[in-house]
């Protein structure tokens, strides 16, 4: 395996360096916390930094504040330090400062090593504390752009989906087929990563609320949960009716439309032409034919579904866009 240095790997290495300098520079004892704090602080996206040094900053001044009480009361030995851990704990869960335990631990046992309290100490501390947590948002200033990435995920998921109703209109029009199905599965996983790395793109982002590629393959994965809910109804169909052309046409053409763009509407009329067309035909005249026209109608209904899923995602878009004009 190849040697590789992340760009996380990168910023915290930087950040610890530049944090102990300044804290050396400036004359601070303790000087290597200020590289801990900033290690501690670096996060992958620039919300979650915020997020934790807060939480960090929160938890260092209760800690500090509350060590030296119950330190100048009971004494510096562990029984102390172990009564402080009992009380500090249980105070900064409530401030939903968790996060910042570990880093407030080490600036307590700072004050325990010193054996004292003074204004120079709590001072000395303040800035170890500021030059760790500022040096690690400096360094979460730089996240890399992922949008190369969120429109390779949208080009191989379309192709994947295109695949899929492809695959199924085969089905239908032959009333057989040798595909494996092995795009499901992967599409599924496609939709899941890129999922998460859309959320992740929109917590690097401190204004804004909403990212149109999580949104978007949310709108994928509940299309494949629909196709999902079609296979066990794919295997009642033994053969081929008078209207499993229709389907399969109607579904080969909706592969080809697979895209962001908004194609919805053409296709719900195209399902409403082919209901009237059904309507106008002659009964089933055998149980066979029943079963897979009625399975061919369930589909159509659940394809329905499937394009009402995507109109929702434009009606979204086309409210934003009006808030935004308005605003």
């Amino acid at each position: 395996m190849p040697f590789k240095i992340g760009y996380r790997t990168l910023k915290t290495a930087v950040g610890a360096t530049i944090a102990i300098a300044v804290a050396e520079w400036m004359g601070l004892e303790f000087a290597s916390s200020a590289a801990i704090i900033a290690i501690l602080c670096i996060s992958v996206t620039r919300k979650n930094s915020m997020r934790v040094s807060w939480a960090r900053f929160v938890a260092c001044m209760v800690g500090l504040v509350l060590s030296a009480i119950i330190f100048e009361i009971f004494g510096y030995h562990p029984l102390s330090l172990g009564l402080f851990i009992l009380c500090f704990i249980p105070a900064v869960l409530p401030l939903g400062a968790k996060e910042g335990i570990v880093t407030s631990s080490v600036i307590v046992l700072h004050l325990y090593v010193v054996g004292g309290v003074s204004v120079h100490f709590f001072l000395n501390e303040l800035q170890l504390i500021l030059i760790g947590i500022g040096t690690a948002l400096l360094m979460n200033l730089y996240m890399p752009s992922v949008e190369r990435d969120l429109r390779q995920y949208r080009k191989d998921i379309e192709e994947k989906m295109q695949v899929i109703l492809r695959e199924l209109s085969v089905f239908i029009r032959n009333g057989e087929s040798d595909w494996s199905g092995e795009e499901i599965p992967e599409l599924d996983d496609q939709l899941k990563r890129g999922k998460a790395l859309a959320l992740r793109s929109l917590n690097n982002h401190l204004l804004r609320e909403e990212d149109h590629y999580y949104h978007y393959f949310h709108m994928r994965e509940k299309q494949l949960e629909i196709i999902e809910r079609l296979m066990p109804y794919l295997a009642r169909m033994s053969k081929a009716v008078t209207q499993s052309k229709s389907v399969a046409d109607f579904l080969e053409e909706l592969s080809t439309a697979v895209s962001p763009t908004n194609s919805v509407p053409y296709f719900l009329l195209r399902l409403e032409e082919m209901r009237e067309e059904f309507r106008q035909m002659p009964l089933p005249t055998t149980r066979t034919e029943f079963e897979v026209r009625s399975s061919l109608y369930y589909m159509m209904h659940e394809f329905e579904q499937y394009l009402h899923v995507k109109e929702r995602l434009w009606a979204n878009k086309k409210d934003k866009t009006r808030q935004t004009s308005e605003s």
